[in-house]
């Protein structure tokens, strides 16, 4: 377990177990903030570990998950949800005693139920979920500024080792992270309105352009608007991973589907009875949620590096 020394680094070895923009982040932000000692990389792909090395994001590159686990005080899975049971199965006879180990999954019941399963007694296991992404994935796509000034939501199981919680939420405010616990219901609910159906939207308007005819959907990539600009950044992210969010997280993002829904139909009426009344004070509502999201500092790009937009 960390803080048992007096070494400077939060965790001696930490192994990641994917290496797509989360991972690959993490690792530059564990290496440029001095956060571990060592880092030990485990993917699927041998191109994809070839690039780790080449890029020097870890110490050492697996294609074995027991040899990467070997000694790791902190695991963290990297890898789309549906992948989690599997990995899980793999490793857990694996992990040292005292080992911690987190993810960074957007959906939390589906990871516990497929993770903890597996998981030896004196193993520490606490869930989370950074705030933080981009459409791009792969280990070139990563950068260590992608946590900074974003939240980092923790959902640890009941009776989860409060130093293990701790050390976990002391690594992401390091990694530049602002930290809430929550539990897990409540983050898979919250998170199906803020960002899953979000992206359910977004793909599907994406594909309601691509399916017209093909001198209109050249038109529509030509002149596209700030708006469809912006769906399709977000129809641009890791379908695989999205796949899982959706299966994993049904529940919760068939219900804020069923109100979405609801309030397209009302919408709908407005427009087509000529309701302006209706439609402006909806725009009105709307309005102040954006300005709460600029005051909260959440608006904009989540990648520093680029222009700020203007607010």
């Amino acid at each position: 377990m960390v803080g048992q020394s007096n070494s400077e680094f939060l965790f001696e070895k930490v192994t990641l177990i994917g290496v797509g923009l989360i991972g690959s982040s993490l690792a530059r932000a564990f290496r440029s903030r001095n956060i571990v000692k060592q880092i030990a990389v485990a993917a699927r792909s041998q191109s994809t570990l070839d690039r780790v090395a080449e890029l020097g994001l870890a110490d050492s590159v697996h294609s074995d998950l027991a040899e990467a686990v070997e000694g790791a005080d902190l695991v963290i899975l990297c890898s789309p949800v549906g992948a989690y049971d599997g990995i899980a199965s793999v490793i857990g006879p694996h992990l040292k005693a005292g080992v911690v180990v987190t993810d960074v999954g957007s959906v939390k019941q589906a990871v516990i139920r497929d993770v903890d399963q597996y998981l030896p007694d004196g193993v520490h296991f606490v869930p989370g979920h950074p705030i933080a992404g981009t459409e791009k994935s792969g280990p070139d796509a990563g950068f260590a500024e992608l946590f900074d000034g974003r939240w980092c939501i923790l959902t640890p199981p009941p009776g989860a080792d409060h130093r293990a919680v701790e050390a976990v939420s002391e690594l992401w405010r390091r990694c530049g992270s602002m930290v809430e616990l929550m539990e897990p219901a409540h983050h898979d609910k919250v998170l199906a309105i803020t960002s899953h159906l979000p992206h359910l939207i977004a793909y599907t308007i994406v594909g309601t352009a691509t399916d017209l005819e093909a001198s209109e959907r050249a038109e529509v990539i030509k002149f596209s608007a700030g708006g469809f600009r912006d769906f399709t950044r977000i129809a641009g992210s890791d379908p695989v991973m999205w796949r899982d969010v959706f299966l994993n997280n049904r529940e919760a993002v068939l219900e804020m589907l069923q109100r979405f829904s609801e309030d397209i139909t009302a919408l709908q009426r407005a427009i087509r009875w000529g309701e302006g009344d209706t439609l402006e004070a909806l725009f009105l509502r709307t309005r102040e949620i954006r300005q709460g999201v600029v005051e909260a500092h959440q608006a904009g790009s989540f990648d520093p590096r680029e222009p700020k937009a203007d607010d």
